[in-house]
This record gives C-alpha cells, sequence and structure tokens, in this order.
C-alpha cells in the first residue's frame, strides 16, 4: 500500500470532547457529509454516536442511504435540497430534511401520507446567507403549514452563518444581526403555539466566537476535523467579553497523508523534471518519485510550493505535479532508499490548513477532495 490517508480517530475523539467542555448540555451534530469531509463518513458516524453525539448531517440523500445500509440508526440530518424523484429514497432512510418553502413541503407529505408515515422535519430560515431557507417573516406561515400536514412532523427549526468564522468586526456584527433574526423568528413561531422543536445554528466558527449562537444544538463540521478557521484572540474588543469565561479551543488535524518513493533517479545540473519543464536542477541532485498526485488528491497548485517529510527532514516538491505521481528533490548526497515512507501533509509534515494557504483554498476542500481511491486508515493511537 503506497499511498493512504490515516485517521487519528483519538484526535478526532480529543477533537469532540474538546468542544463538548465548552458548550456544556447542548446537542451536537457532527456533519459527515461528502464522505465525513474525506475522513470516511460511516467510520466517522460511528465513533461520533459512540461518544455521545446526537445525530449527523448529510448533503445527500445517497449519503444519508449508505449511512442506514451500514447500520446508523441515529437521526439523520439532510442538509441540502433533494430532487422529488429522491422522496421515496429519503423516506425509506427516515432522513430529517431542511424544509424552506411550502411548495416542497406539500410534496412530500403528500408522499409521506401515501406511505402511512410521519416524517421528522426541520424549518430552515434564511437570515443572510441567501442559500436554502425561508425569509424570516415567512417563519411562522411555514412552520403553521408543516403543522397541518398529517405526514409532516416539525422537530427543529435552523439557520446558517455566513461569516462566522471571521473575528473581523463587520462580519462580528452581521453574525449577530444574523442571530437576532433567527431568534426573533423562533419567538415568532413560539408566540404562535408552535414548538419549533431542536433549535440549532451554531458552526465551527460560531462554536469558537459566538457562544449565544449554542442553543438547542451546535453543528461543527471542519472544528472537529482539527482545524480552526478563526481564533478567540482575534475578536473586536467589544466582543471579546462574550468570550472572557471560556478557555480558547485547541484541536488536532484528524488526517494525515502518507505515500513512499518508488524511485530515486540521479537528475543532472541544467536538467528539468516533469510536465511544462517548471523546474530545472540548480546543480547535480537526486529526485524520488513519490506515488501520490492530484488524482489522489495533493493539489497541483501546490507544485513547487510545497515539502513533504521523510525521516524527518522536509523535501521539496519539484516540476509539476501529475495525475498519479510526483517529484522530490532529494539533494546530491540522499540518504533514503527506495520504497521509504513519506509523509505528504499532516503529521511530520504542513498539515491540511497549510497546504491550503500555499494553494489559496481552505483545509475542508484539501480533505474533501482526498480521492476515493487513496485507503483510510483508522488508527486510534497513531500519535
Amino acid at each position: 500500500m503506497l499511498t493512504r490517508a490515516l485517521i487519528h480517530l483519538d484526535r478526532f475523539i480529543q477533537n469532540y470532547n474538546t468542544v463538548k467542555a465548552r458548550l456544556g448540555q447542548t446537542r451536537i451534530c457532527v456533519p459527515v457529509k461528502a464522505d465525513g469531509y474525506g475522513h470516511g463518513a460511516l467510520q466517522i458516524a460511528k465513533t461520533s454516536l459512540e461518544i455521545g453525539a446526537f445525530c449527523v448531517g448529510v448533503a445527500s440523500v445517497s449519503e444519508g442511504e449508505e449511512l442506514r445500509n451500514a447500520g446508523i440508526s441515529a437521526p439523520i440530518l439532510l442538509f441540502s435540497q433533494p430532487h422529488p424523484d429522491e422522496i421515496p429514497n429519503l423516506l425509506e432512510a427516515k432522513l430529517i430534511p431542511f424544509i424552506s418553502d411550502e411548495e416542497f413541503a406539500s410534496v412530500i407529505n403528500k408522499q409521506a401520507e401515501d406511505k402511512k408515515m410521519i416524517l421528522q422535519v426541520h424549518v430552515k430560515i434564511d437570515t443572510g446567507m441567501s442559500r436554502l431557507g425561508c425569509r424570516p417573516e415567512e417563519a411562522l406561515s411555514l412552520a403553521k403549514f408543516i403543522t397541518s400536514c398529517s405526514g409532516l412532523s416539525l422537530t427543529g427549526t435552523a439557520t446558517h452563518l455566513a461569516v462566522s468564522d471571521s473575528a473581523n468586526e463587520q462580519d462580528v456584527a452581521f453574525t449577530k444581526s444574523q442571530l437576532a433574526s433567527f431568534k426573533e423568528a423562533v419567538d415568532v413561531i413560539k408566540k404562535a403555539g408552535i414548538d419549533p422543536g431542536i433549535v440549532h445554528v451554531a458552526n465551527s466558527g460560531a462554536v469558537i466566537l459566538h457562544p449565544e449562537s449554542w442553543l438547542d444544538m451546535i453543528r461543527p463540521g471542519i472544528l472537529l476535523y482539527g482545524y480552526k478557521t478563526v481564533n478567540e484572540a482575534d475578536a473586536p474588543p467589544n466582543h471579546k467579553l462574550l468570550l472572557s469565561g471560556f478557555t480558547p479551543i485547541n484541536v488536532q488535524p484528524v488526517m494525515e497523508l502518507r505515500s513512499a518513493i518508488t524511485m530515486i533517479k540521479h537528475i543532472k545540473k541544467g536538467e528539468t523534471v516533469s510536465y511544462g519543464r517548471t523546474w530545472t536542477a540548480p546543480q547535480d541532485t537526486y529526485v524520488a518519485i513519490l506515488a501520490t498526485g492530484y488524482a489522489d488528491g495533493l493539489p497541483r497548485l501546490s507544485s513547487n510550493k510545497w515539502q513533504v517529510s521523510i525521516d524527518g527532514n522536509n523535501y521539496p516538491i519539484v516540476g509539476r505535479i501529475c495525475m498519479d505521481q510526483c517529484c522530490v528533490d532529494l539533494g546530491p548526497k540522499p540518504a533514503l532508499n527506495r520504497w521509504k515512507e513519506a509523509v505528504v501533509f499532516g503529521g511530520a509534515a504542513g498539515n491540511a490548513g497549510e497546504l491550503a494557504a500555499v494553494t489559496g483554498t481552505i483545509p475542508y476542500e484539501i480533505t474533501c477532495n482526498i480521492n476515493k481511491r487513496v485507503p483510510r486508515i483508522y488508527d486510534g493511537n497513531n500519535g
């Protein structure tokens, strides 16, 4: 096995417990969409539920079905809008969809009634993300409609925050306005005598910066997988008072990508390496070929910008990263052998957040892009 992703479940559990310690009794929904952010949805779902998560969240009906078929019986929230053709499968899997409008509520209610079942649903309110969800002033009407449907049961109300992972003063203010708008809409629903169910809003950024958003449940994603997109210390001065009673959260990256040297070649000064001839050897040197490329998830944009770790030493990737391989400059007198293990990111190498910074993206994209052909190796005690 040349290239594989090590998933440190002990770190995931530690991250979860760190978040839980900050929250108290607030429930946790663990997002496992996109194959658990690339970490393996089933294993992450199982681990999360074993350590106390209330539910998990997916983005598609097929993702939810995979979990059900593998024996997951806990509540599964469906974050994204499904196609009407997927409703029979949604009902069979008893997924809990977010409802943004009466039209979709009617369609799903009709099919639930035909099956003589009652499906749990959550109202989704758009408070500023401008994506899914009804407007706050429409929330009561939608909640009333759902409670009038014999095939639906309103068991939750949610919104999503657009800039909670930013400590910029204007962004913090925008998040506060989203929260105020959401809470007002929920209060209107309650005053009408309707139980809004589990009220939830907080994503990873909000868990770090906005304790007023924790409510009945949180939905932290990237934070549980080991990455902070914002730090408490960066909050505006007038907002730090809200955070003064909390110890800053520290999390560890859960994924580590490793590969191996498949060949070592002597390259003469002036010779070029890989497609496009983007790197020229400045001296006689040795280049190692690693069995990992952009088809495995190593970004092509990190060509000539990233270093891997071999035996605790860093070696630069040189030349363009190929679909299945990349080249690493070992220098003129390497003390390494063929088949030696290389850490591509995580562990002794820079983590996915640092790799993301080099390529102008976010750690979510790095871990999600680790291809299915890369086996996930789960180890609770591999450091």
